[in-house]
């Protein structure tokens, strides 16, 4: 399909979501895409409420999201199909040395998005979108695509909603079919169940609808495995739980890291499927806070998120700049761990499970004695991915997981 960008400054009505509607017109397209005369096209319901025309014969398709619909794709035998990629963070490798108090580093190396790994290929693809440069409409012209696919609440649409819905106008002007999915923390209320329904969405647009479900399915008991395990803990037994990024950008700005709030995905995971309670009662994903502020908070628990760096438990016990947070009782207690590697962490991507799993076994590790989590994050992959056990154990190297089959680790 040939298009030109000569309308790309046309005014076209937007039409930003009314999400509660636009969830059960979704839904109802899953079960029931409807077929143009022909069978050449069918027609689907993205999450803006759109109905888009989606061609039967789908060749070349740009992406915009940090790996989630690459990763569907990847699941659904697709992802040869993904002709240009709107995130830096998708064809990278990352390596890092956490410095210590006796001069010798922590070396981790060759850390990248799975979608990476079980695509290498997505290196030599252009890139058409990245934070803070905008989307190059252009470029996405000249790769011609089929179909365009981008999800909001990424890297690269996290902007204000009369930005985001500019952007859409402009990639829908450009001629190629738009699907649009919105990420779980562009909701009022963060639901993990959307990330469900963006799974089941791009089945349909690929036509394998039965794949999709039963990724979504063993995604979602995957999480509520979890949360059964733990829902039976009282309020007042529950433990509290800081969710820490040791960010240097926060240590440039005279704070020791940022702190994830309330009204954010990661505390509606640890509140609905684990059962803790965030130890920072404020909102917002990037907050800044200082040793003194940590200090007070106290926490029974210590998760180190992604944030602009991985950053391993070693880091907080070792490096010489967290010398004055070393008296903190989680770090004394050794009560620290850290989620997985995840590379333009903006929006939960399809190893979500894995967060919750690391959060809940770290709060309560007697209820989860049964579970080796080695074995767990191997099946895992191999059931979402459709790998073999050899790629799975790759699979938890590239998100510097290795720690949780070395035994003895939190």
């Amino acid at each position: 399909m040939r298009f030109s960008i000569k309308n790309i400054s046309k005014k076209i009505p937007g039409i930003f979501p009314y999400f509660t509607a636009v969830l059960i017109m979704v839904s109802l397209s899953l079960v029931n895409p409807s077929w143009a005369g022909g069978k050449n096209t069918f027609t689907i319901i993205d999450f803006e409420g759109r109905q888009v025309e989606i061609p039967a014969q789908i060749n070349r398709v740009v992406t915009i999201s940090d790996g989630m619909i690459a990763g569907v794709m990847t699941c659904l035998g697709q992802a040869e199909k993904i002709v240009g990629i709107g995130s830096p963070c998708l064809p990278k490798t990352w390596a890092y040395d956490i410095p210590s108090s006796t001069g010798a580093a922590h070396e981790y190396r060759e850390g990248m998005n799975p979608v990476f790994f079980l695509n290498p290929f997505l290196a030599g693809l252009p890139l058409v979108s990245q934070f803070g440069s905008g989307i190059n409409f252009e470029a996405i012209a000249k790769l011609a695509p089929d179909l365009i696919i981008v999800r909001t609440g990424s890297c690269s649409l996290c902007a204000s909603k009369d930005i985001l819905a500019k952007n859409i106008r402009l990639l829908a002007s450009l001629g190629a079919p738009l699907v649009v999915l919105h990420g779980p923390n562009t909701f009022d209320r963060p639901d993990i169940g959307s990330l469900s329904r963006e799974i089941e969405l791009l089945g349909a647009v690929f036509q394998k609808q039965n794949r999709a479900k039963e990724v979504a399915d063993f995604l979602l008991a995957s999480v509520n495995g979890i949360k059964a395990r733990t829902a039976d803990i009282p309020p007042d037994k529950q433990k509290r739980v800081l969710m820490l990024g040791l960010s240097p950008t926060a240590r440039e700005n005279g704070g020791a890291g940022h702190v994830k709030g309330e009204k954010t995905v990661q505390t509606y995971l640890l509140n609905e499927f684990a059962h803790a309670k965030n130890a920072f009662s404020g909102t917002g994903a990037w907050n800044i806070l200082n040793a003194e502020q940590i200090i007070g908070l106290d926490p029974d628990l210590i998760v180190l998120v992604t944030a602009w760096g991985y950053h391993p438990p070693e880091e907080l016990y070792d490096a010489p700049y967290y010398k004055n947070l070393r008296h903190l009782r989680a770090v004394e207690n050794k009560a620290v761990t850290a989620l997985p590697w995840t590379p333009c962490n903006c929006e939960k991507r399809l190893e979500y499970p894995i967060d919750v799993m690391v959060m809940a076994r770290a709060a309560y590790p007697e209820r989860f004695t049964d579970i080796d989590l080695c074995d767990w994050l191997h099946q895992f992959y191999m059931t979402v991915y459709g790998v073999n056990r050899d790629t799975a154990t790759r699979l938890v190297s590239c998100q510097w997981m290795d720690w949780a089959c070395q035994g003895g680790n939190q």
